[in-house]
């Protein structure tokens, strides 16, 4: 299968232009020219996104598993395409883009599998008691169903795994939900194969063609217009804490406000017990320098502090660390924007007083190299500059004096993705008193690992309290995921002849 890139968007099946267009940045490749997307492109999209909805949202459980496997096998088919233009976009190598490639394809049929046994859709009944006194009880039946057309920003970092056919996408798709992508422009090429793919899969399933529409760039008119149309019933969104509060303001000040699920940035801190670091300080701080520096730290996930008692561990997890960061070579950044905002972020650290260098290079490439500093726990108390996210390859090593001033760092923590403990048993009472204070910070907590590599599984939950996610009782990774496009609704007395079908 060739490389064709029409540069368009597919509105309801349609490969349209705007008459208007923006070049891609790839980090390799010559750029490309891609119809900019509007107000009139989404409104198009969210018209058939509705239309869409009142075939698609009444299908069975096994047609939208059938579907959702369609679509990994038409992702598979242009495998070699997708990593082409991929790598080209991003600067990610061709393994990256292959192992993000199955891990998409791998969600849409773990997916399917999961609404096929229909748990999911947590089905409650309470028979009727028409002799109970003193009133009887009419029969009760309860589902969860599909809330309407869902609207999907693409994420930078992720041109597969969150984008076109991304987690969110594939958990409306579950759920019975039309989706209307705004595909990132980092990776416009990247994402407009990737809507190839579904259109195939519509078609060879003849459902209405307004299922799936991705809409290209444009300026944020295209995103305002997007969680403002009257018809998009909630958002899926991954991207920066700035970005995302923007859209959520915008989805609560609608006339009728909408559930908006934003996965917005995190720094995911490492909280050293002193038994795990007196036995293996130096292994640890390898392994974090590792997962700090992976994919040049551009995941949500990347640990960027680590909170330490000083002390002879502490010294040999930070050379450790530090030898091990100055190892890697300059990694590609996924834009120059990217590049950018991270040779800030690290300046304004190394700015900060009280914090002191360890390791990094300031650079006015797309290229980047790690940097690793290092506080006190004091300096980092006062200074709430110091948790905020910067994107990319940087740690923050953080002394504090014993595991008194660690408890009281932890109280101030916000939201994060994950926290993750390293311990050995001797730290077993200590790690006992931090859990509760770590469980209300965090959707995920980790012992003796590193928070970099999301399994996508039952179980798994990629969210947290703000402000790492706009809504703490979600996840955007795991089946749970295809719960944030349902809603419950109540039956009483309905004629069993007329109920849903997952209901009789």
């Amino acid at each position: 299968m060739s490389l064709e890139i029409t540069g368009k968007h597919l509105i309801a099946g349609e490969w349209k232009g705007s008459g208007a267009s923006f070049k891609s940045e790839p980090m390799t490749g010559e750029p490309r020219e891609f119809s900019i997307g509007t107000p009139e492109l989404v409104d198009a999209a969210a018209k058939a996104a509705e239309d869409a909805f009142w075939s698609y949202g009444y299908s069975s459980r096994e047609d939208r598993a059938a579907f959702l496997e369609t679509i990994a096998e038409e992702i598979d088919k242009r495998g070699d395409e997708i990593t082409e233009i991929g790598t080209q976009e991003s600067g990610l190598p061709a393994g990256r883009l292959q192992g993000e490639r199955g891990r998409t394809t791998g969600q849409l049929k773990l997916f399917a599998s999961h609404i096929r046994d229909g748990a999911y859709l947590d089905r409650r009944h309470d028979a009727a008691m028409p002799d109970r006194q003193p009133a009887p009880r009419p029969d009760l039946r309860m589902i969860q169903r599909p809330i309407g057309p869902v609207a999907v920003f693409g994420a930078s970092n992720f041109p597969l795994a969150f984008s076109t056919a991304g987690g969110d996408t594939a958990a409306a798709l579950a759920a019975g939900c039309p989706v209307v992508v705004k595909g990132h422009g980092a990776h416009p090429g990247t994402g407009e194969v990737v809507a190839q793919a579904i259109d195939a899969a519509i078609k060879k399933h003849g459902l209405h063609p307004g299922v799936f529409s991705l809409v290209q760039g444009g300026k944020r008119d295209v995103g305002e217009a997007l969680v403002t149309h009257p018809l998009i019933k909630a958002v899926g969104f991954t991207g920066s804490l700035g970005g995302g509060r923007a859209l959520f303001n915008l989805c609560a000040a609608r006339p009728e406000p909408i559930p908006f699920f934003g996965e917005l940035g995190s720094v995911n801190p490492m909280f050293l017990m002193p038994e795990a670091v007196k036995a293996r300080g130096e292994a640890i701080g390898k392994g974090w320098a590792g997962s700090l520096t992976m994919g040049a730290g551009q995941f949500c996930t990347n640990p960027g502090i680590a909170i330490v008692v000083d002390g002879e561990g502490a010294d040999a997890f930070v050379k450790a660390a530090v030898a091990a960061a100055k190892e890697v070579t300059k990694q590609a950044m996924l834009t120059e924007g990217i590049a950018e905002a991270y040779r800030k972020g690290a300046a304004r650290i190394e700015a900060t007083p009280g914090v002191t260098a360890l390791t990094g290079e300031a650079n006015a490439s797309r290229h980047a190299s790690p940097y690793i500093f290092e506080t006190t726990g004091e300096v980092f108390a006062k200074d709430e500059t110091l948790t905020e996210e910067v994107f990319g390859p940087l740690g923050i090593v953080v002394r504090v004096k014993d595991v008194a001033e660690m408890e009281r760092l932890a109280r101030g923590v916000h939201g994060q993705l994950t926290i993750t403990l390293h311990m050995d048993a001797g730290d077993a009472e200590a790690a006992a008193k931090l859990l509760p204070i770590l469980e209300r910070k965090a959707g995920r907590i980790l012992a003796n690992g590193f928070p970099t590599g999301v399994e996508v599984a039952d179980a798994m939950v990629h969210g947290g309290p703000y402000p790492a996610s706009t809504n703490f009782g979600a996840t955007s990774v795991g089946t749970l995921s295809i719960r944030r496009f349902l809603r419950p609704v109540c039956y009483q007395g309905i004629p069993e002849a007329i109920l849903p079908a997952d209901l009789k």
